[in-house]
């Protein structure tokens, strides 16, 4: 008899199963979702009724959108040291979450451009209190191995809504006979659900306050704590954010090649539908892969991106470029959100994603009044040539680090 033990089938190593996504991460992206059902219907009308309505010019607002998103990027190095300080993320998330909703009735009251830049101000303000905490939260929560894919999934949940709003803007449009201020009215709506969502779906770790209770929230010394190769990623993403300039002008490049204001919003369905699509795949393709080599494919999208917007002569021609815009950001944001979190260390992950959304926020306030300034004084094909530039110069940069990855091992 042989004297070997007998090999019994739970002996063999299998596989290890792969995590299943968190609930907290899907009812975060259903809160998200909402929100951009709201923010986007808005957005994707917004422009037009600067420049048709109340008369504002391209200058004025690429200006406007440049300071409203520079605000929520600044913001958020406070919100995510603060949240890294109290050793929670949920409150944060209300409050900025809730203030963005109380301001969604301030755009169809508007009367002056200046009512509309204190409404997106306030706006921008609450979007900067909650995405610091939020990607904290995911980062917290989210298994190593399927960390791409869960911010992958909340990227392509809150780009669905992306997607739902301008198309609802459309059919509102149709229904109102072009009656912008009407229309914005039916922003209130979802983002009251968004508010509603986190209070009831939202949970998070039961851990206390970080080790550092002998400092204030935010201090500066805490950036020496930081790797090289989180240094790294804030640099890539400061160029790619100074070529990344807002959406507006998609949306005034629609409007100046014949679209009506009912159909202009198109302009962000298309974005939004390719860049949901593409950004859950991405993610999970990015647990398999370089992430940096994934960045570089974003980077080659929005150069295409520029230059077929910039020489776009007909519709068609638009909606590529936009589809490209699309796909650009779906290989480009959740990777950059994942790399912040594969780079530094646990306890500083708020104030990780704030200080590099502090960066990306100069550059873009920097990036929207340059796409303004070109606009006014040379023209929209310059702008999106320029746009080019500054996403050839961040592939360079990437390139620069071939062979090496920003991602841990």
């Amino acid at each position: 008899m042989s004297t070997e033990p007998s090999r019994q089938p739970g002996a063999l190593k299998m596989p290890a199963a792969t995590p299943a996504i968190p609930r907290t991460v899907w009812a975060l992206g259903f809160v998200s979702l909402f929100m951009d059902v709201s923010s986007e219907l808005t957005h994707s009308l917004l422009p037009l009724f600067l420049a048709g309505t109340l008369g504002a010019s391209a200058l004025t607002i690429g200006v406007i959108e440049g300071i409203a998103e520079a605000t929520a990027l600044i913001v958020k190095i406070f919100s995510g040291a603060i949240s890294d300080f109290i050793g929670r993320r949920k409150g944060l998330l209300l409050l900025g979450y809730g203030l963005a909703a109380l301001t969604k009735p301030l755009f169809p009251l508007a009367t002056s451009a200046e009512t509309v830049f204190v409404a997106r101000f306030l706006d921008r303000i609450g979007k900067g209190i909650r995405g610091a905490p939020r990607d904290a939260l995911v980062a917290d929560i989210a298994p190593a191995e399927i960390r791409g894919a869960c911010f992958g999934l909340r990227q392509s949940m809150d780009t669905v809504g992306a997607f739902l709003g301008p198309l609802l803007a459309i059919a509102l449009m149709a229904a109102f006979a072009g009656n912008i201020p009407l229309v914005l009215w039916f922003a209130v709506a979802p983002a009251t659900v968004a508010v509603g969502l986190i209070v009831a779906g939202v949970d998070e770790p039961g851990h206390g306050p970080a080790a550092h209770r002998f400092r204030s929230p935010i201090h500066w010394r805490v950036l020496r704590e930081f790797p090289a190769p989180y240094w790294w990623v804030v640099g890539i993403g400061a160029v790619f954010t100074l070529a990344r300039f807002s959406e507006a002008f998609l949306v005034l490049r629609a409007q100046q090649l014949g679209l009506s204001a009912t159909w202009v919003p198109a302009v962000m369905v298309v974005m939004s539908l390719v860049y949901s699509l593409a950004a859950y795949p991405v993610g999970r393709l990015s647990d398999r892969m370089s992430r940096t080599a994934l960045l570089g494919v974003g980077l080659l999208f929005l150069v295409l991106a520029d230059l077929v917007l910039a020489r776009a002569g007909s519709v068609a021609g638009l909606l590529t470029g936009v589809a490209l815009w699309g796909l650009h950001m779906g290989f480009s944001q959740g990777i950059l959100a994942t790399l912040v979190a594969d780079t530094t260390p646990g306890g500083l992950k708020g104030t990780a994603f704030g200080v590099f959304n502090l960066v990306s926020g100069g550059c873009m306030l920097c990036a929207s009044v340059i796409a303004g300034w070109l606009w006014q004084a040379h023209g929209s094909a310059t702008t999106f040539y320029a746009g080019a530039v500054f996403a050839l110069s961040a592939l360079l940069l990437l390139g620069g680090r071939r062979g090496r990855r920003a991602r841990p091992g």
